[in-house]
């Protein structure tokens, strides 16, 4: 003898709230903090020194830090090294959001 059952509905994930403002703005600090940590990173690995030969002088001297700094920005955007996660986990913790 067949019987019919109703479809079962798949289980729902719960749902997340959604960021605050405050976590936000913890979450770009952290993005920030990692920026700057991976352009002192890149500094001291080397990049954006003027090279020896057809250097670009003074200039390059003068911007080279913004490069570093651009450069550190466009890492963390496309996911970095993971600290900005870690520093939010710890921000988020000590605030007891």
């Amino acid at each position: 003898m067949l019987t019919t059952t109703a479809p079962v509905a798949p289980a729902t994930p719960p749902i997340q709230p959604l960021p605050t403002a405050q976590e936000d703005a913890m979450r770009e600090a952290a993005k920030e903090l990692e920026t700057t940590f991976l352009a002192e990173m890149l500094k001291s690995a080397g990049f954006g020194e003027s090279r020896e030969t057809f250097g670009g002088g003074a200039g390059e001297e003068q911007f080279s830090s913004f490069l570093r700094q651009e450069q550190a920005r466009a890492m963390v955007d496309a996911g970095g090294i993971g600290l900005s996660e870690a520093f939010f986990n710890a921000l988020k913790e000590r605030t007891n959001v």
